[in-house]
């Protein structure tokens, strides 16, 4: 049996990484009345992406299994509601 690949590192696309950038110099315009530099933006977006990003990619991961979890035992009684009478 063949060894699925893992991810090494979740990247974001550079069109993701300029709205995540507009979305943190926001931030700290509204909530702190700062201007954050370009350099304190990569900063940021460089810690969400090696800290924060695994853990909502393993999180999602655990949402979906449990969502399939429940979807199968589902089936058992969809499969026998299709039962037709043998009278």
């Amino acid at each position: 049996m063949k060894k699925r690949e893992r991810f090494s590192q979740i990247r974001l696309s550079d069109s993701q990484k300029e709205k995540l950038n507009a979305e943190i110099k926001a931030f700290y315009l509204d909530e702190r009345g700062e201007e954050i530099g370009m350099i304190e933006q990569m900063q940021l977006m460089e810690l969400f992406e090696q800290k924060m990003a695994p853990i909502i990619y393993n999180r999602a991961l655990d949402d979906a299994r449990k969502w399939f979890s429940q979807m199968m035992d589902h089936l058992d009684s969809e499969y026998y509601s299709l039962y037709r009478n043998e009278d």
